[in-house]
């Protein structure tokens, strides 16, 4: 019985020295979720605004005549996959991972942004191209390298197609890994224009009433590489607060079950130990009365 008490007891010390563990790494990845979470909102309208700016350029344009809105038949496609650099973030990897599998590897030529999607697709032999490597709070600059790589290998036709693999933000709790197609850029929605009080046509007649300098065309050609950049960090940035959603989260329910199992195995310290005092008075008087 003391052995296994013993055993019990260095058990709950065991778990308690965890559940510190997962209870720090919880409020760290909490403070930084918050950031996260801001900034991918706050990115947002941002992004909402140039859609409503192009929206208008195309109006007045030929958007056939620009390189990056080119359709082209797919013979090649470059598939970039943001993930994590570290692990502990519950399903978050392996759910984006497993969508990348499903791209065709004779086909498509790989790009990694995060640790975990160049061991995966070093692993899983993939053509990798590119690693690129990101801080944990990037900004439009560091982001620049991937769009920039992107852009380079569509206008020279060595990929058709460009694909974003990343993780959506949508709340806390949920986090969706998403494949978007970053070039060619897809046509633009006009009814993202209307107010909820205002008709589409008023809508369209707003955006009619913009004056450009020097020429649509021109306008046109300087705003898509921005809205390039911009629509890869808004990736990143979702990307980040998935990531420490998710790890707050999977941290949150170690602690819970760390705390849990550390009750139970006090629970059966507490029958094991009341055993064995019942075993040791059974056996005193058991003595008293051979003793007679």
């Amino acid at each position: 019985m003391a052995a296994n008490t013993r055993d019990i007891r260095r058990r709950i010390k065991s778990i308690k020295n965890t559940a510190q563990i997962t209870k720090a790494m919880q409020m760290v990845a909490s403070a930084k979720m918050r950031k996260a979470q801001a900034a991918a909102m706050a990115g947002r309208p941002y992004s909402e605004l140039i859609n409503r700016v192009l929206v208008s350029v195309q109006q007045h344009a030929d958007v056939t005549l620009h390189p990056l809105l080119e359709v082209r038949q797919v013979n090649r496609e470059l598939v970039v996959v943001i993930s994590t650099d570290k692990g502990l973030c519950g399903a978050l990897n392996t759910n984006l991972l497993r969508e990348a599998n499903a791209f065709d590897a004779e086909r498509a030529d790989f790009v990694a942004a995060g640790r975990k999607a160049q061991q995966h697709l070093v692993r899983m032999k993939r053509n990798l191209i590119a690693d690129f490597k990101l801080p944990d709070a990037p900004a439009l600059r560091d982001t620049k390298t991937i769009s920039k790589f992107c852009i380079d290998k569509f206008l020279s036709g060595e990929v058709d197609k460009v694909t974003v693999l990343y993780t959506k933000f949508i709340n806390t709790l949920l986090q969706k890994p998403t494949a978007r197609t970053l070039l060619p850029i897809s046509p633009f929605d006009l009814p993202t224009m209307k107010t909820s009080d205002e008709p589409a046509s008023a809508a369209a007649q707003s955006a009619s009433e913009y004056l450009y300098e020097p020429s649509p065309a021109e306008v046109l050609g300087s705003i898509l590489p921005h809205y390039i950049h911009f629509q890869i960090y808004q990736m990143v940035l979702d990307a980040r607060a998935s990531e420490h959603s998710a790890r707050m989260v999977a941290m949150k329910s170690a602690t819970d079950n760390a705390q849990q199992l550390i009750k139970d195995l006090t629970l059966e310290y507490n029958k094991v130990r009341q055993a064995s005092i019942t075993t040791e008075l059974l056996e005193i008087a058991t003595a008293q009365m051979a003793l007679g």
